[in-house]
């Protein structure tokens, strides 16, 4: 009787994760077999849209209301500091993974005859950058999506306000919390769609980019899309035994499919953040430190665009027939990658800034040239490195746990389950 129950959990627990995986399959299927299938975007784009209407009250909600909420403001710092310095070591180690791997593997062995030009549209410059990274003109500004990092900030500090005022005790604290709670549902009532979303989105995009992926970038892509896979299965379940201990790479592997297949689906960081909420709880861990790592994880760890930032690099390097090589090109190299990584944000495309930060640093003369082509590498690895970036949160989760619950905070969940 209890192997029957326990099927029937596991069952039902897959059953939601299967169906989204078949209609990514047969999305994939249509796109491959009908040119016509760009026609299904919109199916996909109802789905990404309601998830980044949900998404601003969520993180607003979720990250005020966990640190507002916090029995001690100490704690809520030194959250927000680990988990910080977790995503700048973590993206530096990815950085140096594909800094070596382009130097055994050069994507463009040969310069290219022939490169398309394309036009640079105005853009800010550095100090407005910083300014417009942290900061939004007003409140209303502050209320999209395309200012995720200055939402996070002005949650934070509205949190630490509130934990001022009395937190949990006061009104807006319980008001936080419970906003949570019923942002949370709503999501949960948004991803009934996620199957025919899915199915509609990667037909489109195997319509529109499948030829290209067997094109010039080909040689690019033969490399990104295995070491996704590779750092998936090795540095993840690395980070996992570091942060939970034993038994942390079964729980990580557990719950890790849901966040993965969601991001790879959306290609958005944001809109995973729901779906990496949901597996935190799932495993225990704490609920003030899954509601700042996860949604400062959406904007700020970028393992994956760490990785396509060297890959664009290296592109472009052999491209334009420069030399890549060399200790202190890979140092500054390595520091633009994961500065780079903050810079974007946690939707598709990532607003194109970190491309153009890449190209301004490394080909200022040849800015024409190099800032489309990095732009389309950028749009060709958009799905693997987002799931990179949006599960690896995940993960993450794991070692700010560790610093903050101590190193047996795992064992303890799991012992508290039996």
């Amino acid at each position: 009787m209890q192997t029957s129950l326990t099927k029937r959990k596991v069952w039902k627990s897959y059953t939601f994760l299967i169906l989204m995986l078949v209609g990514i399959i047969a999305g994939c299927i249509v796109g491959l077999l009908w040119p016509g299938a760009t026609a299904l975007a919109p199916l996909g784009k109802v789905f990404i849209n309601m998830m980044f209407c949900v998404v601003v009250p969520l993180v607003f909600s979720s990250i005020a209301g966990a640190v507002a909420n916090m029995p001690s403001r100490r704690r809520a710092g030194k959250i927000v500091c680990s988990t910080i310095v977790t995503f700048v070591v973590t993206g530096a180690i990815a950085a140096v993974i594909m800094i070596v791997l382009m130097k055994l593997v050069p994507p463009v062995p040969e310069p290219w005859v022939e490169i398309p030009l394309g036009e640079i549209d105005q853009q800010k410059t550095a100090a407005e950058l910083i300014v417009s990274f942290f900061t939004a003109e007003d409140f209303v500004s502050l209320l999209s999506r395309r200012a995720m990092l200055p939402l996070i900030v002005f949650s934070l500090l509205f949190g630490f306000s509130v934990s001022l005022c009395g937190g949990a005790e006061t009104p807006v604290g319980k008001l936080l919390s419970s906003m949570t709670d019923v942002m949370l549902k709503f999501v949960q009532i948004i991803t009934y769609y996620a199957p025919i979303a899915f199915f509609g989105f990667f037909a489109s995009l195997v319509a529109e980019y499948g030829p290209k992926l067997i094109g010039d970038y080909g040689r690019a892509m033969a490399v990104y899309y295995p070491l996704c896979l590779i750092y998936l299965f090795t540095a993840f379940p690395l980070f996992a035994r570091f942060g939970g201990g034993k038994g942390a790479v079964k729980v990580m592997f557990r719950n890790l499919l849901g966040p993965a297949v969601t991001s790879l689906g959306t290609c958005s960081s944001v809109a995973t953040i729901p779906t990496n909420l949901a597996a935190a709880e799932e495993t225990g861990i704490s609920r003030d430190v899954s509601e700042i790592v996860l949604p400062l994880g959406a904007t700020m760890h970028m393992d994956g665009s760490c990785f396509s930032c060297v890959l664009k690099i290296a592109v472009l390097f052999g491209a334009l027939g420069i030399p890549f090589e060399g200790a202190g090109l890979f140092a500054k190299i390595l520091l633009v990658a994961v500065f780079s990584s903050v810079a974007m944000s946690g939707i598709p495309g990532g607003g194109y800034i970190g491309e153009y930060i890449i190209c301004a640093i490394f080909f200022p003369d040849q800015m024409a040239i190099a800032y489309p082509i990095a732009i389309s590498i950028g749009n060709l690895v958009d799905p693997p490195a987002t799931m990179i970036n949006a599960s690896g949160d995940y993960v993450m989760s794991f070692i700010v746990s560790r610093f903050v619950d101590g190193k047996d905070w795992l064992t303890r969940q799991l012992s508290a389950k039996k």
